[in-house]
């Protein structure tokens, strides 16, 4: 982890670099108090947004925690969004396990309905900016065709299910693999019905929204000449791209996409690199100073029930 970051800052210090220091500094300084302030609650617009998703997806399989309690679990575990594979979020199922009793696997599929919900909100999100934008990304259109696929059965478990079974009567390989695309679907077809997946779609795609104006109002008040779809897209897309890459909170790989297309929008390095550092830090790292904060409270307040019960 340490040597990640200790590559991106390297990465991004040098394109700073590369067009002058001055330059930079001379566009983080045109930022007011007031307007770093509106950048993050946009961030905690997102946060709510999905926090509440997560305490709706909760109750649909009868956990019996409150709102309070959710949003303690969903906050808190965004202090391991870092981890590979974000696996240290699963934090959150020992805090429930703790307070309510119940065991892993009901509780589990909560993650992962939380990933096809993300996924499903982003896909559709950054389809339309796409569309509406007239953006070009080289390699864009296969990555945003299997991410829309993905949405679609994310959403749809006995779809999902049925091609599971088809693909691996067809080619009578990748057992593993179909394995687990069945446990996944059967894990997820609890959340199919009352369109209660649907309406956590919903409340994550305006969470995604808040997080890529924010992404426009950042270039903008920078003095780029980027429409709000195309920031909204390249926002989106990146912040896809770099979780393709398998690295921790996709680091390195949003990075290079965010900086990489806005200078195919003619954005200046001078401009993109500062913007794409200061976004992160207004997002994804504000996450994790959330999440640091909120991780001990949920930790003590898990163990006092749970030595209650005990």
């Amino acid at each position: 982890m340490a040597g990640l970051l200790a590559l991106v800052v390297l990465g991004l210090a040098g394109a700073v670099s590369a067009t002058g220091w001055a330059e930079a500094r001379a566009q983080v300084a045109k930022l007011a108090p007031w307007q770093v302030g509106l950048l993050l609650l946009l961030s905690l617009a997102n946060y709510a947004a999905r926090g509440l998703r997560w305490h709706l997806f909760a109750r649909h399989i009868g956990l019996g925690l409150g709102l309070r309690a959710n949003l303690r679990h969903f906050l808190g575990g965004f202090a391991m969004a870092v981890t590979p594979g974000r696996l240290g979020e699963l934090v959150r199922m020992r805090w429930i396990a703790r307070e309510t009793g119940v065991a892993f696997e009901r509780a589990a599929p909560l993650l992962l309905v939380d990933r096809a919900s993300d996924l499903a909100a982003m896909a559709v999100l950054t389809g339309a900016a796409v569309l509406a934008s007239g953006l070009r990304i080289a390699g864009g259109g296969p990555v945003l065709a299997l991410a829309l696929l993905a949405a679609v059965l994310a959403t749809r478990p006995r779809l999902l299910a049925a091609l599971a079974r088809l693909g691996h009567r067809a080619t009578g390989r990748f057992g593993r693999l179909f394995a687990r695309l069945r446990r996944a679907a059967r894990a997820l077809a609890p959340f199919a019905s009352g369109g209660v997946l649907l309406r956590g779609s919903v409340l994550a795609l305006f969470g995604w929204l808040a997080e890529g104006l924010a992404f426009f109002l950042l270039l903008h008040w920078m003095g780029a000449g980027v429409s709000a779809a195309t920031a909204i897209a390249i926002f989106l897309f990146a912040t896809l791209a770099g979780g393709l890459t398998g690295a921790p909170g996709g680091l390195g790989g949003a990075e290079a996409a965010m900086v990489a297309l806005l200078s195919l929008e003619g954005v200046p390095l001078a401009v993109s690199v500062p913007a794409t550092v200061l976004i992160r830090l207004t997002t994804l790292w504000f996450a994790i100073a959330i999440g640091a904060a909120v991780f001990p409270v949920a930790e003590r307040h898990s163990r006092r029930i749970s030595d209650a019960l005990d």
